[in-house]
This record gives C-alpha cells, sequence and structure tokens, in this order.
C-alpha cells in the first residue's frame, strides 16, 4: 500500500504518525492506553517511533470503527490479522453484519 512515506519506516514521530493515520494525537494515545496499538520502545533520544505497519493498523481500526465494530471487537479481529485465521475473523465479521442489519431499518426499494 502506498502511503507516502515508504521512506521513513518506523521513524514517524507521533506528530508525523497521527496525521498520516488520519487521526490526532490523542486517539494515538487512547488507542496505546487501550490496546489497539502498542506504544513503541524509547529509544536513547527519547522520542517513540512509529512504522508504517502502525499507520496501516490504526487506519484499519478506524475502518471498523466506522463499520460499527467496538474496540473489544478489533482487538479480536486483529489477535486474527497473521493470515492464518481467516475462518475465524470471516465468522466474527458475519456475525458483525447480522447485528448492523438488524439495527438498520429496510432499504427503500426505488
Amino acid at each position: 500500500m502506498q502511503n507516502g512515506f515508504e521512506g521513513f519506516r518506523n521513524s514517524l514521530a507521533i506528530g508525523a504518525f497521527a496525521p498520516a493515520a488520519g487521526v490526532n494525537v490523542e486517539t494515538i494515545s487512547f488507542y496505546q492506553r487501550t490496546g489497539p496499538l502498542s506504544e513503541p520502545d524509547k529509544p536513547l533520544g527519547n522520542i517513540r517511533r512509529h512504522g508504517d505497519s502502525d499507520v496501516a493498523r490504526v487506519r484499519f481500526v478506524k475502518s471498523a470503527q466506522q463499520l460499527g465494530f467496538s474496540l473489544d471487537e478489533i482487538a479480536g479481529l486483529l489477535r486474527l490479522y497473521d493470515g492464518t485465521h481467516c475462518v475465524e475473523a470471516r465468522t466474527l465479521a458475519e456475525h458483525k453484519l447480522i447485528g448492523v442489519r438488524q439495527t438498520q431499518p429496510d432499504p427503500i426499494e426505488p
């Protein structure tokens, strides 16, 4: 995925990371406190750095939230992210879709 930051792998400070991921700094801090995003180690220079995979992860979390997934549900999906749990991820998504369809009114027929 091209995001304009390919040359900056693992070198984005939070001030550049947040806009690259499409969120604000407070959202990054919240995700780090609540679990969808781990906090990188603090190196010798005391500036934590984030990489492309962190940007992709935050974008995924925001997209899933827009689809109606809670942070707990998103955490479950992220645990299955390694690609070897496709059936489980599909099952979680299908259950969520059923719930969304039950809460949404029927579409108006043209």
